[in-house]
């Protein structure tokens, strides 16, 4: 009998230090009714002009995609006020954070972010074979001072999410531009997914990606522009950047119908403000909610609240309620907040319902 031989090859340092990722429940076993308010997506969808453009897109499948993205760089440029030739579009803004952990990290540097900052930062950190570190927030908020004191000669990059991913909680853009000035050995990402939610103004880091060398601003068509599924991203800052991170993307890295649906989608500025404010008006009543029920929550600047509870039991307990009434949220453990749930913030209905179950529970304990 042959005996099969063992694989000879082993993986790069770091791969194996990456937990396989566990996505969000999406479904609950006998219920037909499920509210899903665990991955922070647009209640609304899509705009109706993103649906046309992606049904019209769908009857060119045959076709190669454009391998520059032009005309949706042009697009995101002209309302925002960017210059296009400083744009890269990705699969999400996941891949241009993978992007930038390949072209600047490696074995012998090191990647900080905060501690209750976007998984996202550590897997790719790892994949590249580079060291993560954490540096500590306060009350779950980026401390810039933390941040400077953990950088050292070795790091190469910065991740700060604004607002951040799970907390909510945002800094001024001085405290980041206080940041970028104080690690010039390292490019500082400023990862911008819910800016969209902050305000019609806030502009998510771009100013200081045009204006300083070491400064990168992502974007996602993932959360306002309810574009999860078709899976599209952007990043912008110096050309110089931009050039090396395009020379490992992949030439057809987005498909004919997601270019088509996030150009349609960033020029449908009624959607977005729509959206925003209808985002503002029930996350505030949410979180009132909530509060008044004995569930505290920091003031969040993105579509989602984090409910904090006396412990870890108690927010398993919640949870389990919750799914008992056929909703689903996210358990934080993860992120280091285990007594924490982050519950997005869903339409009207949908939140009457989440604090209706809330507030059950806790007048039950």
């Amino acid at each position: 009998m042959t005996q099969t031989p063992s694989l000879q090859v082993t993986p790069q340092p770091g791969i194996m230090e990456i937990a396989l990722y566990e996505a969000g429940t999406a479904t609950l076993s006998g219920r037909s009714d499920v509210l899903k308010l665990s991955s922070n997506e647009n209640p609304f969808g899509p705009s109706e002009k993103a649906r046309e453009a992606v049904a019209h897109a769908a009857q060119a499948m045959h076709r190669y995609p454009s391998t520059d993205h032009a005309r949706l760089r042009a697009a995101i440029g002209e309302v925002h006020g960017l210059d296009p030739d400083r744009i890269i579009c990705g699969v999400g803004s996941d891949e241009i954070i993978h992007f930038l952990c390949q072209s600047y990290a490696g074995p012998g540097t090191e990647v900080l972010f905060t501690e209750h900052g976007f998984s996202m930062y550590r897997i790719s950190a790892l994949a590249a074979g580079a060291t993560p570190v954490e540096a500590p927030e306060r009350e779950r908020t980026t401390d810039i001072d933390a941040l400077i004191a953990a950088a050292t000669p070795a790091t190469r990059l910065v991740f700060v999410a604004n607002p951040n991913n799970p907390t909510g909680t945002m800094i001024e853009t001085a405290e980041l531009e206080r940041l970028a000035l104080a690690v010039p050995q390292a490019i500082l990402v400023i990862d911008a997914a819910y800016a969209e939610y902050v305000d019609a103004d806030f502009d998510g880091g771009a100013e200081l990606a045009t204006r300083l060398p070491n400064v990168i601003m992502t974007r996602t068509f993932s959360k306002i522009y309810g574009l999860g599924g078709l899976r599209v991203g952007w990043g912008y800052g110096r050309r110089q950047i931009i050039d090396v991170l395009n020379r490992i993307r992949g030439p057809f890295n987005l498909s004919n119908v997601a270019l088509e649906g996030a150009e349609a989608a960033v020029r449908d500025r009624g959607h977005v403000d729509h959206a925003r404010a209808e985002n503002a008006r029930m996350r505030d009543w949410l979180a009132g909610a909530l509060a008044r029920h004995g569930v505290p929550s920091d003031p969040s600047h993105a579509n989602f609240i984090l409910a904090r509870f006396a412990d870890e039991a108690t927010a398993a307990a919640c949870d389990a309620a919750l799914r008992e009434d056929g909703i689903i949220v996210r358990r934080v453990g993860g992120y280091g907040l285990p007594q924490c749930l982050r519950i997005t913030v869903g339409d009207e209905a949908a939140c009457r319902r989440v604090a209706q179950v809330v507030g059950r529970f806790m007048a039950a304990r």
